[in-house]
């Protein structure tokens, strides 16, 4: 028995090559990819389908287009540049306010730094109650339910990884310190080690 190779890719074979395969794969996706999932599908080395996404990624920046491959939320993505965001925005939303409110914002700060949190910590941080902004925030995706404090019972939640992938971040290590922005006379509670 001879072992057969594996067909040709590329033009002329009719069988597309990683670059394609990759980028028709990346058009249709609702989340990030991991490369290993790409490997996988694509029966190719991991190492190989990663350098050909770093090579994408350069290449359309490169060539400054209006969309951006970046790696997000432990996968890669296509993402509109930032360049074009309010021609998109301008676009999708048709005059419609699709942003967070100044309080939902203020809650998924609170739930992104002090992780996993509950409920009453959240409002106790913003000062006012803020069941309803969590409940939105849920229903956005953005925040999920993280189980339960062992001590009080209180349901405890954290950030979703369709947040991370919203605000263009591998992990919650590339938040910005929350330090430089916060006034000197704010309680040790509150502050802790941020």
């Amino acid at each position: 028995m001879t072992d057969t190779p594996a067909p040709a890719e590329g033009p002329g074979s009719g069988l597309p090559g990683l670059r394609a395969s990759i980028e028709a794969i990346l058009l249709v996706v609702d989340e990030p990819v991991g490369e290993i999932t790409l490997a996988q599908l694509l029966e190719r080395p991991r190492h190989e389908v990663a350098a050909t996404l770093r090579g994408l990624a350069a290449e359309y920046t490169e060539q400054g287009r209006g969309f951006d491959l970046r790696e997000a939320a432990g996968g890669w993505r296509f993402y509109t540049r930032d360049v074009c965001a309010p021609v998109v925005e301008r676009f999708v939303t048709d005059g419609q306010q699709a942003r967070l409110t100044q309080a939902a914002l203020e809650t998924l700060a609170v739930v992104a730094y002090r992780q996993p949190v509950s409920r009453a910590r959240v409002s106790a941080v913003r000062g006012v109650n803020s069941d309803g902004v969590m409940r939105t925030l849920t229903l956005r995706g953005l925040i999920e339910d993280a189980g339960q404090d062992p001590e009080s019972q209180a349901h405890l939640y954290r950030t979703t990884n369709h947040f991370l992938e919203r605000l263009g971040l591998r992990s919650l290590e590339e938040l910005p310190e929350l330090a430089p922005y916060l006034p000197d006379d704010l309680p040790d509670d509150i502050v802790e080690d941020k």
